[in-house]
């Protein structure tokens, strides 16, 4: 996958995430009531890469758009 090839929106849905899973990691490393294996790693990563992955992408798309139209305005 090239990267290059990738609209921005896309592109900052993917850092987001990765942010969102590095953060995540950490924090079920860090809490000593957490059970650290390969599902809650798995599960944690997936719910909150996903989302933030999502949300990021989204709003970024959004904006996007806002930006297209309002130069299309004038």
């Amino acid at each position: 996958m090239n990267l290059k090839n990738l609209s921005t929106p896309i592109k900052i849905g993917l850092a987001f995430a990765a942010i969102a899973i590095v953060l995540t990691v950490v924090g079920v490393l860090r809490d000593p009531g957490t059970p650290v294996n390969l599902w809650t790693l798995t599960v944690g990563s997936l719910i909150s890469g996903g989302m933030w992955g999502l949300v990021s992408w989204a709003i970024a798309t959004a904006a996007i758009a806002v930006e297209k139209d309002v130069n299309s305005e004038e």
